[in-house]
């Protein structure tokens, strides 16, 4: 959330940059083949990359995002072959670190199938190398050359796609040139390994470490699903009431482990999805404790449409991961006592006051167990001091889903079930459910409330039909927020984020005529733009904006046109 607005480049700008720099990369790769003449490694050199053909699964590779698999078509040759699937902020890069010698030349090839499919070689300690093909419907050969520096002992050699497209293909990846010392064994298989904490769509996993080991991974039901680098995780996107069996392999430059021995985790039972008692149909509105140009509230002067209150913003402190709250004199409060006494007189009045951890300015961190703790812990020291109803995640300089998630599942631990989870994740968090807002709004399912994206200061994204929309639009809104909602979120957990006017965003208002539309068009199939979703999604939560300072400033014209539409919904 802006505490002044400020643009943001938009996705499709970045993406014409890569795309340019792909071109230059590709001419300057072409003329070095030219000069070297194919290298000098023979057709019949030993080919140093492990499992080349995947036919034995993904072992020796490690994909982004768990965007990889195998498949047994289309393949080059052998049994299998490397399919992988790229999303709107993941490009599938899979990747093997392979041992050469320094002052050798090399030769890396591939056979690959699709749009936008990139092979190349980084680390090589002179000029990292790649190559590209813009579409090939068959198989169709790559090939580039590399010379390693003087010190150059590894190399990482890779293939990948490009955001947002279809998947691509690839098999038979050959790097020949002189071998290298491969340092460390390949690591043993994990042992420790266990089920622990369960939800409808969730199992949380750990182990014992292994002596040698960079990663790990996690495996379910016999295919890959994740690779970490710690020993625990959380595998998702389950379903309810369902056993499933895991295992997980240890990792190193020099290969991967043998599987460890299976266990089985149960998901509970679906239907108790959703945390706190808020209205089916709600309405979220941050309230700023600052001053920046909007109208200053007191608490108790937000206008009546909101059912959620957002307090923003948290602060960071000392500790890493804890966060502190100080009242701001700015917005005119004579004690703090007034400020809680304003807190219980919403929530008499049917409201839930929530305090928000972040914002544009937010410096929260965490990325280990002793720092999840810690928030956990103050958060839920706020909640006790002030009478927070419970906490909203506007974390805009990303998150650790692992230990994020094991922060809030321990603040829910100690608040019980009224706690109220919102989050209030950007566009580009929320494009693929391998994102890590995703994965920890699907992670925390069965306690969350409401996420409430950000449908501004975003620029174009990819909707769920796999078009590109621009912000500004109903299709916008109803494109973007289907990927949510088919992508594991119950209805209820999606909520429509947009500025309260035009001063609350440096870009993405729109009237609030849009909104209700986007509201109609996916609660009802009705008012819907040049996008229709599949499917209705009568119990969608509602709409949140930034700010009620901001609407306040405005006239109160967004709360007073939104506010009944999203009540109106049942």
């Amino acid at each position: 959330m802006d505490r002044a607005p400020h643009p943001r480049p938009t996705r499709l700008r970045r993406n014409v940059a890569r795309l340019t720099g792909a071109f230059a990369t590709i001419a300057l790769g072409a003329t070095g083949l030219a000069a070297l003449g194919g290298g000098t490694a023979t057709a019949a050199a030993a080919n140093l990359a492990q499992n080349p053909g995947f036919e034995s699964g993904l072992s020796g590779w490690t994909c982004s995002a768990a965007s990889g698999t195998t498949v047994a078509s289309p393949v080059h040759s052998g049994s299998a072959a490397l399919k992988a699937t790229p999303a709107g902020s993941d490009n599938a890069r899979c990747a093997q670190t392979v041992a050469v010698k320094p002052n050798s030349s090399y030769t890396l090839s591939s056979w690959v199938q699709g749009s936008y499919v990139y092979l190349g070689a980084s680390g090589t300690g002179t000029t990292d190398v790649s190559t590209w093909t813009p579409s090939a419907t068959g198989w169709q050969q790559l090939s580039t050359s590399f010379t390693t520096g003087a010190n150059t002992t590894s190399v990482t050699v890779y293939t990948h796609g490009w955001y947002g497209q279809p998947a691509y293909y690839a098999d038979d990846i050959s790097l020949t040139g002189p071998g290298g010392d491969p340092g460390d064994p390949v690591p043993g298989a994990p042992s420790g390994l266990k089920a622990g904490a369960v939800t409808s769509s969730s199992v949380d996993l750990s182990w014992s470490p292994v002596t040698g080991a960079t990663g790990y991974n996690v495996y379910r039901d016999g295919s890959k699903v994740q690779s970490v680098g710690g020993t625990s995780a959380t595998v998702t996107g389950l379903a309810p009431s369902t056993s499933y069996q895991f295992q997980v392999t240890a990792t190193n430059a020099a290969g991967e482990s043998p599987r460890s021995a299976a266990v089985t985790g149960t998901t509970s039972a679906g239907g108790g999805e959703g945390g706190g008692t808020v209205p089916k149909h709600a309405v979220t509105g941050y309230w700023q404790n600052f001053n920046n140009g909007a109208a200053v509230q007191k608490l108790r002067e937000v206008q009546d449409q909101y059912d959620i209150i957002a307090v923003a913003f948290a602060d960071a402190t000392g500790t890493p991961g804890a966060v502190d709250f100080t009242l701001d004199p700015a917005v005119g409060y004579g004690s703090e006592q007034q400020f809680k006494d304003d807190i219980k007189a919403k929530q008499a009045a049917g409201k839930s006051v929530v305090i928000s951890i972040g914002g544009q300015n937010g410096t929260v961190s965490i990325n280990d167990s002793a720092s999840a703790n810690n928030f956990a812990n103050s958060v839920y020291a706020l909640m006790r001091e002030y009478g927070f109803n419970g906490v909203d995640i506007d974390l805009e300089n990303g998150l650790n889903a692992t230990y994020m998630t094991q922060a809030l599942r321990s603040l829910s631990a100690k608040a019980g079930s009224g706690l109220v989870i919102t989050m209030a994740p950007q566009t580009i968090d929320m494009q693929s459910t391998s994102n890590a807002y995703f994965q920890t709004a699907l992670n925390i399912k069965d306690i969350l409330t409401v996420v409430n994206m950000q449908y501004y200061n975003s620029g174009s994204m990819l909707g769920c039909d796999g078009k590109v929309y621009s912000q500004g639009s109903v299709d916008f809104l109803t494109a973007l927020a289907c990927i949510q909602l088919e992508g594991g979120l119950s209805p209820s957990q999606v909520g429509l984020g947009l500025p309260a006017s035009t001063r609350g965003a440096g870009s993405g208002y729109v009237s609030p005529t849009v909104v209700n539309n986007a509201l109609d068009c996916l609660a009802r199939g009705t008012n819907c733009g040049s996008f229709r979703p599949s499917r209705t999604y009568p119990g969608l939560r509602g709409a949140m904006t930034w700010s009620t300072n901001w609407d306040a400033t405005a006239g109160n014209a967004w709360s007073n046109a939104v506010g009944p539409k999203v009540h109106g919904l049942s």
